[in-house]
């Protein structure tokens, strides 16, 4: 079996990122699709209605489907990070998420680069642009998390 020199690898550009996050991001909402559905059943429909126009939620319930997408989203992507380094995205386009040391990523370093992950994209993306900036080609969140994403060779079998 090949075993994968980390440290030889080339990280990952913005485009192939993008693309895997896209491939991620497609899961997540089946997930919580899943979810949204399943919380719809055990509370009812009548915790919604339509006033002027503009659907009304309980606020609890609003509340419990916001904290359960949060814990579903970061669990797949902790789940994954853990057991191999790859998302099932990030496995299509041959990337993988390690430690700077070029470890597996830990609980500590994944909860700190979700987090921060998500201001990084959505402040206009400027944390995802500093790897145009960054000497070795990282995301803001990654050099925050002591993580980076590698470009795998094609001969690489994430799944064995």
């Amino acid at each position: 079996m090949e075993t994968l020199h980390y440290a030889d690898l080339p990280r990952a550009k913005l485009m192939r990122r993008l693309a895997a996050l896209l491939y991620d991001g497609f899961l997540v909402f089946a997930i919580w699709m899943l979810i949204g559905f399943i919380l719809q059943l055990v509370v009812g429909p009548d915790t919604n209605e339509l006033v002027d126009g503009v659907v009304k939620t309980d606020p609890i319930t609003s509340a419990l489907l916001f904290t359960l997408m949060v814990i579903s989203a970061s669990g797949f992507y902790l789940w994954f990070w853990q057991k191999n380094g790859q998302t099932l995205g990030m496995m299509s386009w041959r990337l993988k998420l390690v430690t700077t040391d070029n470890q597996l990523v830990g609980l500590k370093d994944g909860l700190v680069r979700y987090f921060l992950a998500w201001p990084s994209f959505f402040c206009a993306g400027i944390g995802y642009l500093w790897l145009y900036l960054d000497k070795e080609g990282d995301a803001l969140h990654d050099k925050l998390s002591h993580t980076k994403v590698v470009v795998v060779p094609k001969s690489h079998r994430p799944l064995k």
